[in-house]
């Protein structure tokens, strides 16, 4: 199984454990980037700049050479060059239209509105007087998000009209230079590059990584967001199989195939975040691509789901695996490492953290020199760490305590 992987522009390491398991899945993966350090991965390419038009002359020339069996990405920053890829070289792919709207979160609104989706109620704005006439509108409190953000970058929940004069300067600047927006191909039609308003959900938030085939959704794994809220939004902390009762699974299901299927997407690997508001559950967001992080590890330890095995199945026209979404006794913790803002200087683990059998997934991509931004200049994360427990209680201590134990100095 020959696949061409995409990343416009590479962060890092931070995909490179998926390849890994590729490889452990029978995949022979090939690494196409538009910017990246060479040596990343055995067998990469490296265009040296982030057109799409020279993305694709090069996926073109290695697809002659090689003949790849599909094409994929993990990356949400490369879903639309991955379309148009997949799309030149004739290989299964969810369309560009459809990796548009599952990329731009106002394109995305728009859809779930058309097709009468639960979804907050939301309005674009490109002014201070645009937000504050659209969250009189709404009513207080409301979210302020870009429409190309990843990873709650520059999303605030603001309460008042001053809080949003406030806070609207910092979202507004960000949109142009966060990482979200930076490491997206340049020359194709990203949708809409600006800030929305939306109604505040109320209620519990909760994280799917699914399957759809032939436009049939399939949950592979439920999970529930623990974290505790303020003004900004924090992806930190996260715990599967859910607590949710069956009922309330199953509305998710329901509402989450009806985003899939509003969106176009008919074969491809989701990852869909939810939350509830007033009993009801209402899409945030669904996108084509696997959930950050180490998403596919919970899946697979506590949903019995192996998303990137879906994932690469599906990017070569191959039906994948599919069962009724059945949780599994173990339970996994995810934590989103936050530290203060400054410059790094040095990142210790303590040697318990490195070889702790329940830890099943540690990533510190930072590295000494790295500017560390939060709130509300930036939402910049150390790393993730993953572990394990036969207990919500005992994964959630032994995650807290291990977390703990990573220190960060900063430089002067």
């Amino acid at each position: 199984m020959k696949i061409l992987v995409i990343e416009t522009s590479q962060w890092r390491s931070y995909y490179a454990d998926r390849y890994r398991q590729m490889v452990a899945l029978g995949g022979d993966v090939h690494l196409l980037c538009g910017e990246s350090e060479p040596g990343a991965w055995p067998s990469q390419r490296i265009v040296g700049s982030l057109d799409i038009d020279g993305l694709l002359r090069m996926a073109e020339e290695w697809h002659a050479e090689e003949q790849f069996d599909g094409v994929l990405t993990f990356a949400e920053m490369s879903v639309i060059a991955t379309a148009a890829v997949a799309e030149r070289l004739g290989l299964p792919g969810i369309g560009i239209d459809a990796a548009r709207t599952s990329r731009n979160k106002f394109l995305m609104r728009q859809t779930h509105a058309l097709h009468d989706v639960p979804r907050p109620a939301f309005a674009p704005v490109a002014t201070v007087a645009e937000a504050l006439s659209a969250a009189a509108d709404i009513g207080y409190p409301v979210i302020l998000k870009p429409t190309l953000g990843a990873s709650s970058a520059f999303v605030f929940r603001v309460d008042s009209p001053e809080e949003l004069t406030e806070r609207f300067p910092y979202a507004n600047a960000g949109i142009g230079s966060m990482m979200a927006f930076a490491l997206e191909a340049s020359g194709i039609d990203l949708g809409p590059n600006t800030l929305l308003v939306e109604e505040f959900l109320d209620g519990s938030e909760h994280l799917i990584e699914g399957t759809v085939w032939d436009g049939e959704f399939s949950t592979g794994v439920m999970v529930d967001r623990i974290t505790v809220e303020g003004s900004t939004f924090d992806d930190d902390v996260h715990h599967a199989p859910s607590g949710l009762a069956p009922e309330q699974l199953t509305k998710i299901h329901e509402v989450v195939a009806a985003a899939v299927r509003a969106q176009g997407l008919t074969h491809c690997a989701v990852h869909a975040e939810v939350r509830f508001h007033r009993g009801v559950p209402h899409i945030l967001e669904v996108a084509a691509r696997l959930g950050g992080g180490s998403m596919d590890g919970m899946a697979r330890l506590s949903g019995g789901h192996s998303p990137i095995a879906a994932a690469m199945d599906i990017a070569v026209g191959r039906r994948p695996v599919l069962r009724p979404y059945q949780p599994t006794d173990v339970h996994t913790v995810g934590i989103c490492l936050l530290t203060a803002p400054g410059v790094i200087n040095e990142v210790l683990v303590a040697e318990e953290v490195t070889t702790s059998e329940q830890v099943f997934h540690l990533h510190i991509p930072s590295q000494p020199g790295d500017v560390v931004r939060r709130p509300p200049e930036g939402n910049d994360m150390l790393g993730y760490l993953y572990v394990s427990g036969a207990s919500f209680d005992e994964a959630m201590s032994t995650a807290n305590r291990f977390a703990d134990s990573i220190k960060v100095a900063f430089a002067e």
